[in-house]
């Protein structure tokens, strides 16, 4: 009859976990897919691969909310559980306070390996891989570059100008600069231009103009009545190098061991005595952030031990709201402290275990004080 009585709570906490993460998943990765419309409209992107990077950053999304999500699910679970006096026919059935807060508490250890699953591994393949699509994909439209009345420099090397565009699709008042190297860049004017396909390239051409070469402090220019462009091998100013963020958690442990021995560097990228410290607070984040949930679950837990019969029962869900948000805050603002070794990590590390064992020694004694005070009435 327990376990009967277990598993309908929990599953009632664990449906409103799901609604909660989906909902606000859905919701921030709306607004993200907006903001990446520039990668079709600024980078000239195929739409489909706007569309696979976006769904790609949805897991960074899950990963980031499913704290806040768990806090909130089982918190408004259990104070509606206690507000229709669904708790009350629990300890009538026989029900153990401390046998449901265990079994609860147990089962978040599980929460901790799903997210574990998720930080560690889900997470920053996805991100390396929507890294990848965007490095290994090539710009399609270059007339989404050119936009009337507006110098566009998203093409790396490249600024583009055109005064505007009349209705037969022509570029009107051309100005492009292109960058070879620091002191070496050429400069081309043309009345026309229009962007076509020729033997499958994107090709500006480009009518009655003039191009200027600066190359070693020395200019030469010549005229021209037309001239082809290939643009189909342009490459923008999109970042395309591994961050820190995007490698494996293998890999950057490897990164950490290969330091400390003092070894040469292979891998990964962003693998260096500079990036050092990157590299742990990364690691910091994925391994031992997790870590908070099951104190999470234990703070709403409080709200089994102090009943609505009480007097400063409404203050105590303030406080326990409060305090879990002070967790969740507390969780994120300890990666900034995250130093280089372990001495120096300690207090951070052991923050979270002073307080769960806290709460854990808190609990028994505020239940087996009650217990004893029933017993003697």
């Amino acid at each position: 009859m327990k376990k009967i009585i277990f598993r309908k709570l929990l599953f009632d906490c664990l449906i409103f976990f799901l609604i909660t993460l989906l909902s606000l998943s859905l919701i921030i990765w709306v607004f993200q897919a907006v903001n990446f419309l520039d990668i079709i409209i600024e980078d000239g992107r195929d739409h489909l691969v706007y569309l696979k990077y976006s769904l790609l950053n949805l897991p960074k999304i899950v990963s980031k909310l499913i704290p806040f999500s768990i806090f909130i699910a089982f918190f408004y679970t259990l104070n509606k559980y206690e507000t229709n006096n669904q708790l009350i026919i629990f300890w009538n059935f026989g029900v153990n306070k401390l046998d449901l807060i265990y079994f609860i508490f147990k089962f978040s250890i599980f929460l901790v390996l799903i997210q574990l699953i998720l930080s560690t591994l889900i997470v920053p393949k996805s991100q390396d891989y929507a890294r990848t699509l965007i490095r290994d994909s090539s710009t399609i439209k270059f007339e989404s570059f050119v936009k009337p009345k507006k110098f566009n420099d998203n093409i790396k090397g490249l600024t583009i100008f055109a005064e505007k565009k009349d209705r037969d699709g022509y570029l009107i008042n051309v100005y492009l600069k292109k960058e070879n190297k620091i002191n070496d860049f050429q400069i081309t004017y043309a009345k026309k231009g229009i962007i076509q396909n020729i033997n499958n390239y994107q090709t500006l051409i480009l009518f009655n103009g003039q191009t200027l070469n600066f190359i070693n402090n020395q200019v030469n220019s010549f005229t021209f009545s037309r001239s082809d462009f290939n643009v189909s091998n342009l490459e923008t100013n999109i970042t395309t190098y591994i961050k820190t963020q995007e490698n494996s958690t293998k890999h950057l442990y490897s990164c950490v061991l290969e330091i400390q021995k003092d070894l040469k560097i292979t891998q990964p990228e962003n693998c260096s005595i500079s990036n050092y410290s990157n590299v742990i607070k990364e690691l910091y984040k994925r391994i031992y952030i997790p870590i908070y949930i099951p104190l999470l679950v234990l703070t709403t837990l409080l709200l089994i031990i102090y009943s609505k019969e009480e007097v400063n029962h409404f203050k105590m869900k303030l406080f326990i709201l409060f305090f879990g948000f002070v967790i969740i805050i507390l969780s994120e603002m300890s990666i900034r402290f995250v130093e280089i070794t372990f001495l120096q990590n300690f207090k951070i590390l052991i923050i979270p275990f002073i307080i769960l064992i806290s709460f854990l020694i808190f609990i028994n004694f505020k239940l087996k004080f009650k217990n004893k005070n029933e017993n003697l009435y």
